[in-house]
Formats: C-alpha cells, sequence, structure tokens
C-alpha cells in the first residue's frame, strides 16, 4: 500500500501557460499565431533548399536540418495547448507524457548538436576555403546530418527510462505547459537522486559544456583568421558569413543558460516555464528572421521564387 498522498497515475493534467480562465482565449490566439509564423518561416527555408539551386550547399542543408529541428520541437511543445482550448481536455496519457519528454529533449539537444556542425562548416569556409568542397561533400554532409539528428534520440534514453520508471507521485498535475523533465521530478515521490546526479553531469557537461566547445572553438580560429585579413572589404565578406550563425548561438546558449543553469533558489516555476516557452517559441521564430533577413543568398532566393510566381 502507498503512504498517503502519494498515487500512481495513468494519466497526468497539464496546468499550461496561466490558469486564469480570461487568458485562456489570448494565450491561444498567441500561440497560434506564433506556430503558424514558425511553420511559414521554416518551412520556407526549408522548400527554397529544395528548390532553389543556387542553396545547394552545405551551409544551407545544414540550416535546412536546423529548421526541421525547431519546427519539430515547437511541434511537440506548442501542440498541447492548442489542443487543450481546443477539446477542453487537459490531461495527457502516462505513456504520450514520456514520449513528449523525450522527443522535446532529443530535439534540444540535436539543435546544439547542428549548430556545432554549422560551427565546424563555417570554420573550413573561412579558415581553410581550399579544402571545404573536398572535405563537405555530400556523403559527409549526409552522414554529420544524420548522426545530429540520431544522437539526441539516444543520449537522452537513459533518463527517459529512469523517469518513466517513477512507481509514485505526489499529485498528477503538472504545473507546466508541456511534460518536462524538471517539472515531473517536482511531483514525484520516489527517490531521484540518481537523476539528480546523472542530470547535473549529463546537463553540465553532455547538454553544456560538450556543445559549446564544439560550436565555440571553431570561431577562436575564424576570428583570428578574420583579423588577419587586411582587405576591409574581406574581412566584412568573412565576418557576415558567420554572423547569423554566431547570433543564433549566442541566443540559444543564453536562454538555455538561464533555464538550466539558475540556482533552485532563485528559479521560481514561473519563471521556468517563461525560459522554457522562450526556448520553444523564440529560439525557431527568430531563427528563420535572422538566417532570411541577415542572408543575402536567402532574400536573393525568395525574390527569384516570388519572381517566378508572378510569370506564371
Amino acid at each position: 500500500m502507498n503512504p498517503p498522498n502519494q498515487t500512481m497515475v495513468a494519466y497526468f493534467i497539464i496546468r499550461g501557460i496561466s490558469s486564469v480562465s480570461e487568458l485562456q482565449l489570448p494565450i491561444f490566439l498567441l500561440v497560434l499565431l506564433i506556430y503558424i509564423i514558425i511553420l511559414g518561416g521554416n518551412m520556407t527555408i526549408l522548400i527554397l533548399f529544395c528548390l532553389d539551386r543556387q542553396l545547394q550547399s552545405p551551409m544551407y542543408f545544414f540550416l535546412a536540418n536546423l529548421s526541421l529541428v525547431d519546427v519539430s520541437c515547437s511541434t511537440v511543445t506548442l501542440h498541447k495547448i492548442l489542443g487543450n482550448f481546443i477539446t477542453g481536455d487537459k490531461s495527457v496519457p502516462y505513456v504520450a507524457c514520456m514520449i513528449q519528454m523525450h522527443f522535446f529533449s532529443a530535439l534540444t539537444f540535436d539543435e546544439f548538436v547542428i549548430l556545432a556542425v554549422m560551427s565546424y562548416d563555417r570554420y573550413l569556409a573561412v579558415c581553410n576555403p581550399l579544402l571545404y568542397n573536398a572535405v563537405m561533400t555530400q556523403k559527409v554532409c549526409l552522414q554529420l546530418a544524420l548522426s545530429s539528428l540520431i544522437s539526441g534520440f539516444i543520449i537522452v534514453v537513459t533518463p527517459t527510462v529512469l523517469v518513466s520508471g517513477f512507481s509514485c507521485y505526489m499529485s498528477h498535475e503538472i504545473n507546466h505547459f508541456f511534460c518536462d523533465i524538471v517539472p515531473i521530478m517536482e511531483i514525484t515521490c520516489d527517490d531521484i537522486a540518481i537523476l539528480q546526479v546523472l542530470m547535473f553531469t549529463a546537463g553540465t557537461f553532455v547538454f553544456g559544456l560538450l556543445p559549446f566547445l564544439l560550436t565555440f572553438t571553431p570561431y577562436i580560429f575564424i576570428i583570428t583568421v578574420i583579423l588577419k585579413i587586411r582587405n576591409t572589404i574581406g574581412r566584412r565578406k568573412a565576418f557576415y558569413t558567420c554572423s547569423s550563425h554566431l547570433t543564433v548561438v549566442i541566443l540559444l546558449y543564453l536562454t538555455f543558460s538561464f533555464q538550466y543553469f539558475t540556482p533552485k533558489s532563485k528559479r521560481s516555476t514561473e519563471s521556468s516555464k517563461l525560459f522554457a516557452m522562450f526556448n520553444a517559441v523564440f529560439i525557431p521564430l527568430v531563427n528563420p528572421l535572422i538566417y532570411t533577413l541577415k542572408n543575402k543568398d536567402m532574400t536573393l532566393a525568395i525574390k527569384r521564387r516570388v519572381k517566378l510566381c508572378k510569370l506564371h
């Protein structure tokens, strides 16, 4: 028999962004609008890559993969908010909750890995341009992309198995807008010491330090090479090649750091939800804007597509 206030659960109740009834419609409309923009922006990048031959390069291939991950991550996290409002049902089956948690964690890691691969791509383009085409072959690009996408789903298997093995919960209500690992840990009555150690080590080294080093180390060499370029136009062009990617990387690491590395004593549930929403919404929202508005090749590709559509 379980002690008082400790129950097995067949489903969870997702509390959502806010429990205030008057805010449900505005939240739904805002999330729906943002989700449509995320889909439109990222699908534009994917379609342009597939249709425009001038974008058939490793840089845009990895950008297309990043857009795919962004769309997937937003869909995994935001679909429940939209579904809750339409159906009025805030419950999610236990298995579905575990699947959502696994996919969100995996896709988050995938994004870090893809950004690290893109850093390596930019390093070759700026520091070793003569070797670029020989190294970044179609086969290598495909292998890097597949490795990036698969790695996240393998890495997060262990924490998913540990969480799914919880035997009892103090409540079946999750104070979040989707099934995330930390809110689930907060309501379990099982011993989570092993999982906490695993999350600290994995979060610090696997999710944090390793991707950070793989992403920013190439930029040390890139900046060194750029500073040695005497021609102002050449230096500006080299920096422009990397500026969009570097902007996205800095934004992602800042929000991730605030969400997962803020001391627990200074982190409230509401602030955790805010940063989670920032990662699930803001990053996928600004990625296509940064890569299209700051990228001449993308803007020219859009103009070519628009011109072709007008001719037809």
